[in-house]
């Protein structure tokens, strides 16, 4: 679970605003986003991936929200799945994409990444977890901050440290910002599982670590209680226009959405996936309406209610979730 079901926002039934003053435009690497919403990343290296990608860069382009793709170590290993990744900027030259390759690739890769699709920001992904889970995983991990300080001391573009379904904690987050990253995904448990999909596939940990991982909201609340100079993208499990909310409200920047919508393609077809994300842009914006909240700063100041295990998680760790409750 995600830990937003936790979580209410506080209705304004006085908010003295037309919904269409409510302008939730953010930018991002100096470019324009109509939202503060990332298609995340999802693949790359397949036959079905340029399909599938160049379907969610039309949807980016369309409603002005940023992309990332699927990690692309496999298109530097074998040059004859670019394609499947450049499709993305070739059918929104003007969008925000994100690149995306392991946190432990080499420089070199990290650069050429960046290149293959002129990225405008490079998604470090940390997948400790489904490494371990998987029987040909990584078993080694050490070093991977100086890679980290490395990539991002020569990156010409932002490095975003990327959790993929686990979450970031707070010391993490510390860590990652004293390497030199200044985005963090926080990638929290209750999206995508991939340790349960590599048991499914004959891995090592027998269903056993299916719950394991920090809930996408506690991850959020600890990186903001950090109170580090960084930006924060919420990411794991978010598939509602009120979850979104209540993560822009708690302090990210931006909300990322990956599985629920290539679901929503594979099953029904880029028009309903279309229609899809017109409704959630739609009920996103009336959200904020309902909280009296005219852009996203506002809304960073509209108090929220934390209660049940999230709140207790918080307690515990030293967070008083009425931090959120008592603003405004």
């Amino acid at each position: 679970m995600t830990g937003f079901a936790d979580i209410r926002l506080l209705h304004d039934p006085l908010p003295e605003m037309a919904l269409e003053e409510v302008d939730l435009g953010i930018q991002l690497a100096g470019k324009d986003l109509s939202f503060p919403v990332l298609i995340n990343a999802m693949t790359g290296g397949t036959g079905q991936a340029v399909r599938i990608n160049h379907a969610l860069a039309v949807v980016a382009e369309k409603y002005g929200l940023a992309l990332g793709i699927g990690s692309q170590t496999v298109a530097l290993e074998d040059p004859g799945w670019r394609d499947s990744f450049t499709v993305v900027r070739d059918a929104n030259p003007g969008g925000v994409i994100f690149a995306n390759i392991g946190a432990r690739a080499s420089v070199e890769a990290a650069l050429q990444a960046v290149e293959m699709v002129h990225a405008d920001a490079l998604q470090l992904h940390l997948n400790i977890t489904q490494e371990l889970a998987m029987r040909e995983g990584d078993r080694d991990f050490r070093g991977i901050l100086e890679n980290i300080r490395r990539i991002a001391t020569q990156c010409p573009v932002p490095v975003i440290a990327k959790e993929v379904g686990f979450g970031l904690s707070r010391e993490a987050a510390k860590a990652l910002h004293a390497c030199g990253v200044n985005i963090l995904d926080v990638g929290g448990a209750g999206g995508t599982n991939f340790a349960s999909i590599e048991d499914r596939r004959g891995g090592l940990f027998n269903r056993e670590l299916d719950d394991w991982g920090i809930p996408t909201a506690v991850s959020l609340a600890e990186v903001v209680d950090a109170g580090l100079p960084v930006e924060i993208i919420a990411t794991g499990g978010i598939r509602t226009a009120p979850d979104a909310a209540k993560a822009l409200a708690m302090g990210a920047a931006m909300v990322a959405m990956s599985g629920s919508i290539l679901k929503i393609l594979l099953r029904d077809g880029f028009d309903v996936l279309d229609s899809s994300m017109a409704g959630f842009l739609y009920r996103l914006r009336a959200v904020f309406l309902m909280c009296g909240a005219r852009n996203c700063r506002e809304m960073r100041h509209k108090p929220l209610i934390i209660m049940g295990d999230t709140a207790g998680w918080l307690e515990s760790r030293g967070i008083d979730p009425r931090r959120w409750a008592r603003r405004g």
